[in-house]
């Protein structure tokens, strides 16, 4: 019988949830578990595909195309699994799952009502997916973590608790476990509980108890024991059930800091997780595991020399809307031995304009950029902000300064070239001028342009690598030497193939393209340190313990030509996809349009 960890939160959102969460599953990884996740977001969005990312953060793509919550990356990237599009719940999938259900006559003219129709629906769907592989093993998990978004009592929740309360029942007690996460505001030097007693007392109130209680504090100052016991005396539960999570220099301490409190032992007795037969193999990698996160965190720690990325993006205002790619950046930087030192840029404080606008922005931005050690230009849409990206792409390249370019960089690096080096004075993309006469990229033709939500080219697609590449590309060797590669996408535009000669023979060399050689995938400049961009969004795929290749040829390069001839020997011989082995399979495969289960949306039907 699958274990069941649901974490919920009180007093505020956005305190960490997730972090702990997936700290919790990975603990539990360290003792040879096999564990999956689990993310309910109560906003009746189908998915995160349409949000804004200054509002919700990041768009997350998985290897089947589902758009979900970023705390879905975090999941994948702590826990090393592959989830897929049904590993995020929102209000919106489970009540077109019961209107589609009532339209088929499935509840035979019942009236259909939140209880028991739609708590019964996120129940069938929890117990689901909770069985679905996500490793390497491709066997069934032995605990689910369930991550229950937004705040108790809030209105859009309702439903999910109230779900989670049957749920308990319908397990059984000794399968279902409830951590509650709280915020203890520190005000000058005291640690306040009655936050976290009232959102326990409207817990209880809604039929769920906690069995631990996570104690978020927003400063560096540990859970004071006192706190600790004042919490367990009006809050119903032992001493041992109150664990304090204070800030730590680093989130990959997380997981630690909470083993150092006895939250594993706990949950061994309370889940009765000695019932479950782990084999010695996964007993060893659990060990394995353990040291090598041990080992990364102290290795954190001892870090002295730095190296400067300047990431100039469009929505450099909210930063969740970069997760992956600061973590990819952070994965890479640890393999390094380097601290990074990251530094933000808004594109459009680059552009001539704001010279004139807000000249000591204009200042400060080109001060960040022409001191960075590497440029970075991820993901984006839209006009706003891309002159400047591009002044910085030409900055990069002809300083010969490390630059990576992700999608939309990689996008307006070809344009780039186009007007400064073929001389196309008026390239740019369709995207911004859908009637130019020198469009360098242009929309794909698979795609719809009367539906926003799901209809782009998304998921995990091959790239093959060009013929002789092996002897000179340096992001073929970051692969391992590879000739085909897979990575995930999430793009409505393409480079204009009608000019792909052109480009080639002035120089520039995309030497990664799909399949059919149509569609280009990878640039690479030969004669410079480190220009590179890539179609695809390889930060979603990164590890800590395993980065993203791209990304840590960035951070190498930028540390030096040393560190990066280390890092190329390296992954030559180390390299290992974080894919399952059967999803590294041809594009014709990936997009045929297989039956689902219910409840599971098809989003890659439009590139039929």
């Amino acid at each position: 019988m699958t274990k069941y960890i649901v974490v919920s939160g009180g007093v505020v959102s956005g305190i960490g949830k997730g972090v702990i969460a997936s700290s919790t599953g990975l603990l539990l990884k360290t003792t040879g578990l096999k564990v999956t996740a689990i993310k309910i977001d109560p906003y009746m969005n189908i998915d995160a595909g349409t949000m804004r990312p200054q509002e919700h953060g990041e768009v997350y793509v998985l290897n089947d195309g589902g758009e979900v919550d970023l705390d879905l990356g975090n999941y994948e990237r702590y826990l090393n699994v592959t989830l897929s599009r049904d590993n995020n719940i929102t209000t919106g999938k489970i009540y077109r799952e019961v209107i589609e259900k009532e339209r088929r006559g499935d509840y035979l003219g019942k009236t259909v009502q939140i209880v028991p129709h739609v708590t019964t629906a996120i129940q069938d769907w929890i117990e689901r997916v909770s069985k679905i592989p996500v490793d390497e093993t491709g066997e069934e998990p032995d605990v689910c973590i369930v991550e229950l978004g937004g705040t108790v009592g809030d209105i859009e929740s309702a439903p999910f608790v109230e779900a989670m309360r049957q749920f308990q029942f319908r397990v059984g007690h000794e399968n279902f476990a409830l951590i509650h996460v709280s915020l203890v505001p520190d005000m000058h030097g005291e640690q306040k509980t009655k936050p976290t007693q009232t959102t326990v007392h409207a817990l209880r109130g809604l039929g769920l108890l906690p069995d631990l209680i996570a104690c978020r504090l927003i400063v560096q100052k540990p859970l004071e024991p006192a706190t600790k016991a004042k919490i367990s005396m009006f809050c119903h539960v032992a001493p041992e059930q109150v664990v304090g999570v204070h800030d730590v220099s680093s989130v990959y301490h997380v997981p630690l800091l909470l083993q150092s409190q006895g939250i594993i032992q706990y949950l061994q007795k309370r889940l009765n997780l000695a019932s479950i037969k782990i084999t010695p193999q996964m007993q060893e990698r659990g060990r394995s595991l353990e040291l090598r996160w041990r080992e990364l965190t102290k290795r954190q720690e001892r870090l002295l020399d730095d190296v400067t990325i300047a990431l100039v993006g469009k929505y450099t205002d909210m930063q969740d809307s970069y997760m992956s790619v600061v973590k990819s950046l952070e994965h890479s930087a640890f393999r390094c031995n380097r601290k990074l030192k990251l530094k933000w840029v808004d594109a459009s404080d680059l552009e001539p304009e704001a010279q004139h606008t807000n000249p000591a922005k204009y200042h400060d931005a080109w001060r960040a950029v022409v001191s960075a050690n590497g440029i970075l230009v991820p993901g984006g849409f839209g006009v706003r902000g891309s002159e400047g990206m591009m002044l910085a792409i030409k900055w990069a390249r002809e300083q010969k300064i490390p630059f990576l370019g992700i999608c939309f960089g990689f996008q307006l690096a070809v344009v780039e070239w186009a007007r400064n080096v073929c001389g196309m004075a008026g390239a740019t993309s369709a995207e911004f001028d859908p009637s130019t006469s020198e469009p360098i990229i242009v929309f794909m033709p698979e795609v719809s342009k009367t539906h926003m939500g799901g209809t782009m080219r998304l998921g995990l697609r091959p790239t093959v690598f060009e013929e002789g590449s092996e002897a000179w590309s340096k992001v073929r060797k970051l692969y391992g030497g590879a000739g085909k590669i897979w990575e995930r996408h999430r793009h409505r535009y393409e480079v204009n193939p009608a000019l792909i000669d052109r480009f080639t023979q002035s120089g520039l060399r995309f030497v990664g393209k799909d399949e059919r050689g149509e569609r280009m995938q990878v640039l690479e400049l030969p004669d410079h340190p480190y220009f590179v961009g890539f179609q695809a969004h390889p930060e979603f795929c990164t590890r800590p313990l395993n980065p993203s290749p791209p990304f840590l040829g960035l951070i190498a390069a930028a540390s030096g030509q040393q560190v990066l001839d280390e890092q190329l020997e390296l992954q030559l011989k180390s390299f290992k996809p974080p894919h399952p082995e059967g999803s590294m399979i041809d594009e014709a495969s990936l997009r045929s349009d297989e039956p689902r289960p219910a409840g599971e949306e098809v989003i890659l039907r439009a590139e039929q």
